[in-house]
């Protein structure tokens, strides 16, 4: 799953944005990726790791909507969209 979000722009400073995935990986675990900063530079980027999908699945909406909470929109979704 996948969830980009933005702020709306202030003043002429680029809008912030707020990027969510989740990565299976390859011992069957999944790792939960968030990536935030300005819009056209690099971001800073911190990965979570959990055993079970469902768990990982939770912590993604619980970030979603603690960032929705700040004044972010959802941009875009892909994939399962539960929550």
């Amino acid at each position: 799953m996948r969830i980009y979000m933005q702020t709306p722009p202030v003043g002429d400073r680029p809008p912030r944005f707020y990027h969510l995935h989740l990565q299976e990986d390859l011992i069957e675990g999944w790792t939960l990726v968030r990536e935030s900063g300005y819009q056209g530079a690099a971001g800073r980027v911190a990965r979570e790791y959990f055993v079970e999908h469902e768990h990982a699945l939770q912590a993604l909406i619980q970030a979603r909507d603690a960032q929705i909470k700040r004044g972010y929109q959802v941009v875009f979704t892909q994939g399962d969209t539960q929550g």
